[in-house]
């Protein structure tokens, strides 16, 4: 932990809404919201929007009087476009720090130096380069610690300041801010947690940062100790430069339509176990066992969701993704009922190990040892599969269970194109 410096938190402002404004100029002053998997809800909204009182997570049904009405531009979401704008922004933020950490898609935490006028002038200069790179507006709030700098970016964000960052270094500064915030908009901080500060009388966040930390720590947890400390200017909350490791994977998603369809419903689970794969050997990592999830009806129906499951186990740790679609149609043969309408599937891997770490069977073969089986070079093979997606596009190359027709797809009616991840969808200059 490195206290000489102080901490910057990089946020882009409506960032789905911002990468399709990129593209589109006629969304620029307009009323925006993006849509969730399947057209759901509004999960992104514009300024325009939010001041109509669309609140986050508003289905998308009940606002369709409001979209006829005030013109609000629906789209689905983008999430290739999403990610690689997100990652073009991590980019930039890189070249004014040793130290990083991609917190989410949309922010990222990053140190500077201990001194007021060169943080202040490199952050200008960032916020100014991001801006004229990309066309992403972004906000940047800067504080002893991350606590600090995430409330320093949301006064920025809130307030609307010009200069669309703020610092917090001055301890009397600080502490007038602190005041007049509310302690439930501390981060990490939830509504239940709110409720039961202020039966304690802690209503501000500067009560939370006075408040003794070893009350803070009986009556709630370790971690809101820390958000004491870290709100009076101590750092307690480390920097992860390189994210940990999950510990299981979940992949899946629902579909356009209900399903009954066996061959389709495989099909849709095989694809979700093909991305499960990608990612573990992206993290280096094997899986022992998998949960195949399945499920039924629609919170509109009287029954409401039905959930099945069911865990197959493979004889050893892998990250082969035919070991796992055969285990996955093993499961969802077992669990499958004809005649019924799915919703959903995907695919749980559990009991992840390090690829270092695999516990490999009493008869695997040591290479250049005796006859190798057929499928002893498995991981060349998907390392071999994942390089020629990576480089000519997803599913150039694919597992023929996943079908050649994805009758399954979710419901993405107002999709843009994938500006910068797919030739045939640059913009094209008349």
């Amino acid at each position: 932990m490195n206290n000489r410096s102080l901490i910057a938190l990089c946020d882009v402002n409506n960032f789905y809404v911002s990468c399709e404004r990129v593209f589109n100029s006629r969304l620029v002053g307009k009323p925006v919201i993006v849509l969730s998997n399947n057209d759901g809800c509004a999960i992104a909204r514009s300024d325009e929007a939010k001041q109509l009182g669309i609140e986050m997570g508003t289905p998308f049904f009940q606002l369709k009087d409001l979209i006829k009405q005030y013109d609000i531009q629906v789209l689905s979401s983008n999430y290739a476009l999403y990610g690689d704008m997100s990652e073009r922004v991590q980019q930039i933020i890189r070249q004014y720090t040793d130290s990083f950490e991609n917190y989410s898609i949309d922010e990222s935490f990053f140190r500077l130096p201990d001194n007021d006028v060169v943080a202040i002038e490199q952050s200008a200069r960032l916020i100014d380069q991001i801006q004229t790179w990309l066309g992403l507006p972004v906000c940047i709030g800067i504080a002893p610690t991350k606590t600090l700098a995430k409330l320093a970016n949301r006064y920025a964000k809130k307030q609307k300041l010009p200069s669309k960052l703020h610092l917090l270094s001055r301890p009397e500064a600080t502490d007038a801010l602190l005041e007049k915030t509310d302690v439930g908009h501390i981060w990490g901080i939830g509504r239940r947690m709110k409720a039961h500060m202020h039966a304690m009388g802690l209503y501000s966040a500067l009560d939370l940062k006075n408040a003794s930390p070893k009350q803070l720590r009986d009556r709630f947890s370790v971690v809101v100790e820390r958000t004491g400390r870290e709100l009076a200017g101590t750092e307690c909350i480390d920097f992860e430069e390189m994210p940990p490791k999950k510990k299981q994977l979940i992949c899946s998603r629902s579909f356009g339509s209900r399903l009954s369809d066996f061959e389709t419903i495989s099909n849709a689970l095989a694809y979700h176990i093909t991305r499960g794969c990608v990612s573990l050997r992206k993290q280096d990592s094997h899986a022992q066992s998998i949960k195949v999830l399945l499920e039924s009806g629609s919170f509109s129906d009287d029954g409401g969701i039905r959930r099945y499951s069911i865990g197959i186990q493979l004889a050893e740790p892998s990250c082969n993704t035919a070991d796992f679609i055969k285990a996955g149609m093993l499961g969802l043969r077992k669990i499958f009922k004809p005649d019924t309408p799915y919703r959903k599937t995907g695919v749980c891997f559990l009991d992840l190990t390090d690829q270092a770490e695999r516990q490999v069977s009493l008869f695997e073969p040591a290479p250049g040892v005796g006859e190798e089986p057929a499928d002893y070079n498995s991981e060349g093979l998907m390392q071999a599969l994942d390089a020629v997606n990576q480089r000519f596009g997803k599913n150039t190359l694919k597992f023929a269970r996943e079908g050649t027709h994805a009758g399954w797809t979710m419901q993405s009616n107002y999709k843009t194109h994938a500006y910068t991840t797919r030739w045939d969808d640059l913009l094209r200059v008349q």
